[in-house]
């Protein structure tokens, strides 16, 4: 496949990466000679210093022959006129473009992205996804991170094991029998930072990260095998009114679950802007940073403080401020990825990464196959993939002990006419199935295979 990629910014460096490995043919492009040094340097792909929205800069990337340009530059407009412009001049088939300014994305524009007048394919908006995400990881107390899937059906959680948990030592094989009655499957273990595709020999120990796939009804008990029997944020302090915030607080507004949230803003006229928008929520103008300020939010009362300023260092020193105060959990956004590794030492308990975030989103609408939803997990050493199996699969109709997976990869879970089923060896995929599965980074390429839809199939 051959792609443009607009911008060499974190994401767009990012998602260079991944299409890479994966050796597909990519082009990046961006106007700041550092940072397509950078990709010249680290990448096996084409970059060069160029205007991403000029006709001429997309002619020399190849536009005339592209299937994709993915347009993440850190300018709204110069990522859709270069959406445009591939689509009027080149017929790039498919146009995704990252757009920040939400006054475009008003549901009263609705028609502003079609094909008559900005034809854009797949519109990413980072704050909203970053408010979403955030959302989904508070709505299971204990985990660090919450991939819905299948409808809802299935949840991928990822947690953190401690000295309480009660399944640490003990190898994966005997977790069937110790809980014959729990769908869920350990997919993924991270340990000292290293991820690993666990086996059935493998045991979690204190410490680990560990993802696992659960059928949604079981994961109260699933959460509670790890030790993990947190009560519901009731009381939510957020820190930072931007976009981000804003989004998030609307969220859990809007979620009808019972949540008091409360907003602290330095910035007076973006404070006012808030309060306008959320006449429900309260808005408290002052510095997170100021013990005055968090005594007025009364953030020791709070289950949950959630920092999504603008600054990476102001939401770490105000989840650190937060965990002093008594407060049982917060969720800290980080932009600078060097400073990942640093945080859970801090005893900060989930880390929210917007790079990550809509890479995953980008990646869903690039994968190819009958390959439904992506998601990346840690820093891309893996992928949550849910894909529908076709009858000409030749995966279908076999045994899955008879299977020959490509090394990597690790089912987790089936959902067959609405009942989620957790894979074991006697067990066999029927076309139309969806298969939730774990695939490391160098193992994607023959998951798309996998599910790429045949000619027998028309």
């Amino acid at each position: 496949m051959k792609v443009i990629i607009c911008g060499a910014g974190q994401v767009g460096f990012n998602i260079a990466r991944y299409l890479a490995i994966e050796n597909n043919d990519v082009t990046v492009i961006d106007q700041a000679a550092d940072l397509i040094g950078k990709v010249n340097d680290l990448l096996d792909v084409q970059a060069f210093v160029g205007h991403a929205s000029h006709p001429d800069v997309l002619e020399q990337a190849g536009a005339a022959d592209a299937d994709m340009l993915i347009a993440v530059t850190y300018a709204d407009e110069v990522n859709m006129v270069a959406c445009q412009i591939a689509h009027s001049l080149f017929n790039v088939p498919t146009k995704i473009a990252r757009v920040r300014q939400q006054s475009y994305l008003n549901p009263m524009w609705a028609d502003l992205f079609s094909r008559d007048n900005l034809p854009i394919d797949v519109i990413i908006s980072p704050e909203l996804e970053v408010a979403k995400a955030i959302s989904r990881r508070m709505s299971v107390s204990g985990a660090f991170d919450v991939i819905p899937l299948a409808d809802g059906k299935v949840r991928v959680i990822g947690v953190r094991c401690t000295e309480r948990c009660p399944i640490v030592y003990t190898p994966l094989r005997q977790l069937t029998s110790l809980f014959p009655d729990l769908n869920i499957i350990i997919v993924g273990i991270v340990r000292d930072g290293e991820p690993t595709v666990p086996t059935s020999n493998d045991q979690m120990l204190p410490g680990d990260e560990v993802y696992f796939v659960v059928d949604a009804l079981h994961v109260p008990r699933a959460m509670a095998a790890f030790g993990h029997d947190e009560k519901s944020a009731r009381r939510v302090v957020i820190v930072g009114g931007g976009n981000i915030g804003l989004n998030l607080a609307r969220e859990l507004m809007e979620g009808k679950r019972g949540i008091s949230t409360k907003i602290i803003e330095r910035d007076r006229e973006r404070a006012r802007k808030v309060a306008q928008a959320l006449p429900g929520a309260t808005i408290i103008l002052g510095d997170a940073l100021e013990a005055d300020i968090l005594e007025e939010a009364n953030v020791s009362s709070a289950e949950t403080v959630v920092a999504v300023s603008n600054d990476d260092e102001t939401n770490i020193l105000a989840s650190l401020l937060a965990k002093r105060s008594g407060v049982e959990r917060v969720v800290t956004l980080i932009n600078k990825p060097s400073y990942g590794p640093l945080i859970t030492n801090l005893g900060i308990d989930v880390v929210v990464s917007p790079r990550a975030i809509t890479v995953s989103t980008i990646l869903q609408h690039v994968r190819r196959g009958r390959i439904r939803s992506v998601h990346s997990l840690g820093d891309g050493f893996a992928e949550i993939i849910e894909a529908e199996a076709l009858e000409t699969s030749s995966f279908v109709g076999t045994p899955l002990n008879e299977v020959d997976l490509p090394a990597g990869v690790i089912l987790g879970a089936i959902v067959r006419d609405g009942e989620v089923i957790i894979p074991r060896g006697t067990t066999v995929i029927e076309g139309y199935d969806r298969i939730i599965l774990l695939a490391t980074a160098d193992a994607v390429k023959q998951v798309e295979k996998m599910f790429s839809v045949r000619l027998e199939f028309f």
